[in-house]
């Protein structure tokens, strides 16, 4: 049985913008859920990718990024929780919901991420770098802020202005 890949929701869409919900319940749905996020990543060829980047409001993102090594690492994480730490590392950012820009955007040169698995059993992933760039990133989408959020407003309106959706994105709205 193959898992369908979902739209991409896009800048605009409010879901992006909303925190998400705790997952409670551990069951095939959020299976599920994860199958999906793994088949629309591979489909948009992405290192990482967050449940309201395709709609739905619980927190639980997936990563298929490199390391510090170039190795890949895949995996996801349900209530995730993160620390950082390390020197500032500034570095291009780019984002499935944001498609088509990258932008210099400065992040911590690692992070930890706890939280549990889709069976509820406690996970812990680090990473340097890319990946850290990645843990970073995934987290902040399930508070609803984005990386251009980050970043000053004329920049931002920059990146906004040279969007360019793909066939895997859904309908920019308005």
């Amino acid at each position: 049985m193959s898992t369908e890949a979902a739209k991409i929701r896009v800048v605009g869409d409010p879901v992006l913008a909303t925190p998400a919900r705790a997952v409670e319940v551990f069951d095939g749905a959020l299976a599920r859920l994860i199958d999906e996020l793994f088949a629309s990543l591979a489909v948009a060829e992405g290192v990482g990718l967050a449940a309201p980047q395709i709609g739905s409001d619980l927190a639980v993102f997936v990563y298929d990024c490199p390391d510090g090594t170039g190795e890949r690492i895949r995996g996801h994480v349900v209530n995730p929780s993160i620390e950082t730490s390390g020197e500032p590392n500034v570095g291009e950012e780019g984002c499935l919901s944001v498609p088509g820009p990258f932008h210099e955007l400065t992040r911590a040169s690692h992070a930890v991420v706890r939280g549990v698995d889709l069976h509820g059993e406690p996970v812990e992933v680090s990473g340097d770098g890319y990946f850290a760039r990645c843990l970073q990133h995934e987290t902040d989408h399930l508070r609803g802020v984005l990386y251009i959020d980050h970043l000053p407003r004329n920049r931002r309106r920059r990146v906004l202005r040279e969007m360019e959706p793909f066939e895997w994105n859904a309908p920019i709205p308005g």
